[in-house]
């Protein structure tokens, strides 16, 4: 008798830029399947806010990349770490490799759980996750992405232009895009999510049926 073949573990590698609704989707699907989530982005904004706080040259790789050795996971808070400001400190020292290196190793360890995980960042389909079961990129127009950061700004009850928040997304897309270091790309075997035109509801049934419908 032919034993039946046996399930991978149901990795969900989810990226994109900046307020494409990558990090909502990610929650929803993983609390839909049950399975473990990691917002990769908040260990290079908590590595970012470090290096800040601690007087680094956020552009100096070796001293970053100290910092991100140093880091403790288990001591993040999730809170501080949401933010605009928070997120361009992120942008900045995800671009050395040192930084890269040191929190690489945690999110592959996070990736192995037997049961699958669901990551989401800007490396996970390329780098942290090459063989994961399902890749989703996640995207939208800068113009839309602005648009949400802006009304999530405002709900607040910060002032904030809408054309300064554009010109800070197009360069954050520009940095993390051009970046040497895993710069952020589909992976290419990836499934494209342009939430532009989607509300949450429509762009995680979308989200499902990519999941429902890959390989066992």
């Amino acid at each position: 008798m032919t034993p039946l073949p046996i399930a991978a573990p149901l990795t969900i590698a989810i990226d994109g830029p900046a307020a494409a609704g990558k990090g909502t989707l990610a929650k929803r699907l993983a609390a839909h399947y049950g399975l473990p989530y990691l917002d990769t982005g908040l260990l290079y904004r908590a590595v970012g806010r470090l290096a800040d706080e601690q007087g680094v040259d956020l552009d100096d790789a070796e001293a970053a990349g100290a910092v991100a050795r140093a880091l403790d996971a288990g001591a993040i808070d999730e809170a501080a770490l949401r933010g605009r400001e928070a997120g361009e400190l992120a942008s900045r020292v995800a671009a050395h490799p040192p930084v890269r290196a040191a929190l690489e190793a945690f999110q592959r360890a996070f990736a192995a759980d037997p049961r699958g995980a669901v990551l989401d960042g800007r490396d996970i389909g390329t780098v942290i996750c090459p063989g994961a079961r399902v890749k989703i990129f996640v995207t939208a127009s800068a113009e839309v992405r602005a648009r949400r950061r802006t009304d999530e700004l405002a709900a607040k009850g910060r002032t904030v232009e809408y054309e300064r928040i554009l010109a800070e997304v197009r360069e954050r897309d520009a940095r993390d895009a051009g970046r040497a270091a895993a710069p952020l790309k589909p992976a290419a075997d990836a499934r494209l999510l342009d939430t532009s035109e989607l509300d949450i509801e429509t762009a995680f049934r979308a989200a499902c049926a990519i999941v429902d419908q890959a390989p066992h």
